[in-house]
C-alpha cells in the first residue's frame, strides 16, 4: 500500500514544481503601493541581474497595456501619452520607477519575467493627494447678545479643504476625541469641538491617509484666552467709557460756551435800570423815567430827557 502511494505523492509534487516553475510561485499575490501625487514611486522586480536572454515586461490596467520592456538587454519604453516622460526603467534589474506621479496612474501593474520559464507580479498602486495643514478657528457666534447666559466653554472648529480619502480627527493627548471620514469624494470637511477655558490638556486636530498625515495643535492663548463672559464684560466696560468720554466732551464744552459768554459782557454795555410803564389816568399825563446806560467801567453814558406829554383824552 506504501509503495502505491508513494508513486502517486511523488508524481503531484514534481507537477506542483513544473507549474510553479512556469507561472511563477507569485502568480496570484497582489502588492499593495500607495504614494503621495507629485512623488516618484519604484516598482521593483526582486531580479539581481538582466540577463541576455531576459525579457522583462510591464503592463498597466484591465487590457494590459504595454508601457515599458527589456529585451536583448534593450529598454524600450512604449508611447504611452498617460505616462509621457515620467517612466524609467533599470537596465540592472528591470525595475520600473514613476516618476512625478498623478492621479491617472493609480489601478493595476502587471510584471511578466521570461527565464527560462515564465513568472508574475502584480502591483497595485493608489495615488493620494497631498495632504492640507488643518486650519483651527474659534467659533465666536456663541458669544452673541441673544445668548441667554455667555458661554463658559471655548467652541472650536477644526477645516480642511477638497480633500478625499482622508480622515480628520480630534486628539487629547494621544486619545481621539472625535472623527470624521470622506472617502473618494473631492470634500471640505469641520469638524467641531469645545473646551473648558482653564483646561490645561493638549489638543491637536489631525489629517491622515494610509502613507501620511498633517497636525496642527491647539493654541490656547490665540484662541481661547478669555471666556464669552470676559468678552461680554469687556464690551459693557468699552461701552460705559464712552458714555462716559461723550458727557465728558459735553460738560467741557458748556463750561467752553458760558466762560466765553461772560467775557463778552465784560467788554460791554448793561442796563442800570428799567422804566416801569403805568397806565395813565383820566385827565393825567403819561411819562417816563430817566433810562441811562452805564458801562461796566462804571462811567455813566451821557442821554438827554425825553418827556412825552399825553393831552387827555375824553371819552
Amino acid at each position: 500500500m506504501l509503495t502505491s502511494t508513494f508513486p502517486k505523492a511523488a508524481f503531484l509534487y514534481l507537477f506542483v514544481l513544473s507549474v510553479k516553475g512556469v507561472f511563477g510561485a507569485d502568480t496570484d499575490e497582489v502588492k499593495s503601493v500607495s504614494v503621495t501625487a507629485g512623488d516618484s514611486v519604484s516598482l521593483n522586480t526582486d531580479v539581481t541581474e538582466v540577463l541576455i536572454d531576459d525579457q522583462i515586461l510591464w503592463m498597466f490596467g484591465p487590457e494590459d497595456t504595454r508601457i515599458a520592456e527589456i529585451y536583448n538587454q534593450k529598454i524600450k519604453l512604449f508611447n504611452i501619452e498617460r505616462f509621457r516622460e515620467r517612466l524609467q526603467m533599470d537596465n540592472q534589474t528591470g525595475s520600473l520607477t514613476i516618476r512625478n506621479i498623478r492621479s491617472e496612474h493609480t489601478g493595476l501593474y502587471k510584471l511578466q519575467i521570461l527565464r527560462s520559464g515564465t513568472s508574475y507580479k502584480r502591483f497595485n498602486v493608489t495615488v493620494y493627494t497631498p495632504l492640507p495643514v488643518p486650519v483651527i478657528t474659534s467659533n465666536s457666534s456663541n458669544c452673541s447678545s441673544s445668548s441667554r447666559s455667555p458661554e463658559s466653554r471655548c467652541s472650536l472648529v477644526c477645516s480642511v479643504l477638497n480633500v478625499s480619502d482622508v480622515t480628520l480627527s480630534w486628539y487629547k493627548g494621544i486619545s481621539v476625541l472625535s472623527s470624521i471620514s470622506v472617502s473618494d469624494l473631492s470634500i471640505s470637511l469641520s469638524l467641531p469641538l469645545e473646551v473648558e477655558y482653564q483646561d490645561k490638556n493638549t489638543y491637536s486636530c489631525v489629517i491622515y491617509n494610509p502613507i501620511r498625515n498633517q497636525t496642527t495643535h491647539l493654541d490656547f492663548s490665540r484662541l481661547c484666552h478669555t471666556s464669552c463672559a470676559e468678552n461680554q464684560t469687556l464690551v459693557l466696560a468699552a461701552s460705559i467709557s464712552a458714555v462716559l468720554l461723550v458727557v465728558l466732551a459735553g460738560l467741557m464744552y458748556f463750561l467752553y460756551w458760558k466762560h466765553k459768554r461772560m467775557g463778552q459782557k465784560g467788554n460791554g454795555y448793561e442796563p442800570s435800570a428799567h422804566t416801569v410803564e403805568t397806565a395813565p389816568n383820566e385827565g393825567e399825563e403819561l411819562q417816563y423815567a430817566e433810562t441811562g446806560f452805564f458801562k461796566q467801567n462804571g462811567q455813566r453814558k451821557k442821554t438827554e430827557k425825553e418827556e412825552t406829554i399825553y393831552s387827555s383824552i375824553v371819552t
